[in-house]
């Protein structure tokens, strides 16, 4: 008997997701606890296991759908995996030479199982199929990119852009020099989009873009920007990294010198560690630094909760690891949930200078920048010094500018005398 594949609960608030791409398809077998499709939900992608042994017999929610909590998108039999698909279709091409002549004197061309090949349906899920009716597109015209020729979603897109693509006019025997320019124009159009591609939006990047808008729409957004000598935190993580990470097995980086500053400087100007909740200002009395981190897919900002009640070590140590779940797609909803200042890196890109773009709910966010050595001016003297400019954006509706310079300036004091930081943090 069928076992129905079911969308499980994919978190607190979280109804939806994406069907982003099938990891087996119909007719490979498939053993219990081996994912199956990866679902994509505004915040993560988690992948669908199978609860028991069996083959993949039905994909009912191809790639880029979108399905809710519960919900069906696949079956699994019973049974050890298809054969190859040229053993497959040889069967019913034997079948259809035996009965042919039946066949034709019926004129029922399903008797045999023939036309199902020929025409393609037996090739598609029910959605794929609706998509091709909508579209009038024959299915025995697509070529199947999938396992044993399975036809996909993308598969059928691709004809329908290329049946929608503007012919070039035929030739008339008038002489205009008119209807040579459009012809060329639509040769060269044509041309051009033979060299385009479509590539689908995932759940998590449409996600970002919507967020990144509706902050700068929200927040009365300004950035002030300042520079941090880098020469003290240099000299003691040279002196220090290697017994530090002897002694904890984490190697010693920049970031945890500027969650700590962070967290003192959010001491001082508590204003700047709230959110605004239409008429009132909370203010956090807690330290859950959210840290940028790059993926493929786009920027997420896990959370080092508690960041004040963490060392050296155990800051770098969660850094370190979120990086590594965040490239691997095995953040939790848990991992990304609150934050209550955020510190980005664009340094590590090699970025000079940048205005940070504030992560809603909160009112502020730090960058931090590549280090460069500069001429500067120390003492009445021309030196050269690694320098690194910060920035600070924040929310003006919370935060008056004398404020953001003033909590900008404590960061650069407190980095810069890097001892500061055991009392500070």
């Amino acid at each position: 008997m069928a076992a129905e594949i079911h969308v499980p609960e994919l978190g607190e608030s979280v109804a939806d997701a994406t069907v982003g791409r099938w990891l087996k398809q119909e007719g490979e077998a498939v053993k219990s606890g081996e994912a199956l499709v990866e679902l994509e939900t505004d915040k993560i992608n988690f992948e669908v296991e199978a609860e028991q042994d069996g083959v993949l017999e039905s994909i009912s929610k191809d790639e880029g759908e979108t399905v809710n909590v519960g919900e069906v998108i696949g079956t699994i039999g019973e049974g050890d995996g298809a054969a190859p698909a040229e053993v497959q279709e040889e069967q019913p091409q034997a079948e259809a030479e035996e009965q042919e002549p039946e066949a034709e004197d019926s004129g029922d061309e399903t008797s045999n199982g023939h036309r199902e090949l020929e025409d393609g349906t037996g090739r598609a899920s029910p959605s794929v199929r609706k998509l091709a009716q909508e579209y009038e597109v024959d299915l025995a015209e697509v070529t199947g990119s999938g396992s044993g020729g399975r036809i996909t979603r993308d598969d059928v897109e691709r004809l329908i852009r290329e049946q929608s693509r503007p012919a070039a006019p035929e030739k008339t025997e008038e002489p205009d020099r008119d209807g040579e320019a459009q012809q060329a124009l639509a040769v060269s159009e044509d041309g051009r989009a033979a060299l385009e591609e479509r590539v689908r939006v995932s759940r998590r990047r449409q996600t970002i873009a919507r967020r990144l808008v509706e902050s700068q729409q929200t927040a009365a957004m300004l950035t002030t920007f300042n520079e941090v000598d880098m020469s003290a935190v240099m000299e003691l993580r040279k002196r220090r990294k290697e017994s530090f990470q002897e002694r904890t097995g984490t190697r010693l980086g920049f970031m945890s010198f500027f969650t700590k500053a962070a967290i003192g400087a959010l001491k001082a100007f508590p204003k700047v560690n709230a959110e605004l909740q239409g008429s009132e200002l909370i203010l956090k009395k807690y330290y859950d630094i959210g840290v940028a981190v790059s993926t493929d897919e786009g920027l997420v900002v896990p959370v080092i909760r508690d960041a004040d009640h963490k060392n050296f070590a155990e800051i770098e140590q969660g850094i370190a690891d979120l990086a590594t779940k965040a490239r691997e797609g095995k953040l939790t909803l848990e991992d990304l949930r609150g934050g209550t200042f955020t510190i980005t890196n664009g340094g590590i890109f090699g970025s000079l200078v940048s205005t940070p773009i504030l992560t809603m709910p909160q009112v502020a966010i730090l960058g931090m920048h590549k280090i460069q050595e500069r001429p500067v001016v120390v003492e009445g003297e021309v030196v050269v010094r690694p320098m690194m400019y910060v920035a600070l954006s924040y929310d003006h509706r919370v935060i008056d500018g004398a404020e953001a310079v003033s909590f900008l300036v404590r960061i650069k004091e407190l980095v810069e005398d890097p001892e500061s930081l055991l009392l500070e943090g």
